[in-house]
């Protein structure tokens, strides 16, 4: 576990928090689709993404969901930080992309770091101010982009995260996570193709430009 663990935040963490992390973590390993964070949910650890993409959701009192953003490899996320510290229930739903794994820290052990590692503290308020701007960046999306142009951005979001030009979501998957319609995503989609930026094949979307 330590081997990975230094891999991913050895250039955050120094040598004596990795240590104690590697004694109370408990390793993770998940699987594309997974729900691993739901609404309601009393949260008591706190992840460190050791590889693979999770994607961050709202929902509405409609039951629709809205994408807020993804982790990667050396991310933790906000708002299970602000539950974790408050000890109020997730706001959020986290799924999985990708497969992959992390690690869980007991919300104790988080309090006692932010005071015994600077590292610590650094990456605790760095990953708030992250979180914030990702944020930020959806509501701009969501208030000053036409409809086409939110969805490139999703689409080049998602191959980023993935590493892979190649997306495999149905159209009614996409309209879900950017709350329209499938019918309105499917003409969007068609309009990109014409225009040369991505390719629709069966069942995948490529990614042409980005």
């Amino acid at each position: 576990m330590k081997d990975i663990l230094t891999q991913s935040y050895g250039y955050i963490f120094e040598e004596a928090l990795i240590d104690e992390i590697v004694k109370v973590a408990t390793f993770k390993e998940f699987k594309a689709d997974d729900y691993l964070i739901e609404i309601g949910d009393y949260i008591k650890t706190m992840p460190l993404l050791l590889n693979g993409a999770i994607k961050i959701l709202r929902e509405d009192e409609n039951g629709d969901e809205l994408l807020l953003y993804f982790l990667e490899r050396g991310d933790t996320c906000a708002m299970t930080l602000t539950c974790c510290m408050g000890q109020s229930k997730s706001r959020i739903r986290a799924i999985a992309e990708t497969n992959g794994s992390l690690l869980m820290i007991p919300v104790e052990k988080m309090e006692d770091w932010l005071t015994k590692y600077k590292t610590w503290r650094n990456f605790v308020f760095d990953s708030y101010n992250v979180r914030l701007m990702e944020m930020l960046e959806a509501i701009d999306t969501l208030a000053f982009m036409n409809l086409d142009e939110r969805l490139y951005k999703y689409l080049t979001d998602k191959a980023k995260v993935i590493g892979d030009t190649e997306i495999h979501n149905t159209h009614q998957e996409i309209a879900y996570e950017m709350h329209t319609s499938r019918v309105v995503i499917s003409r969007l989609l068609k309009a990109l193709e014409i225009q040369g930026k991505i390719k629709l094949h069966r069942n995948k979307i490529e990614i042409l430009q980005f």
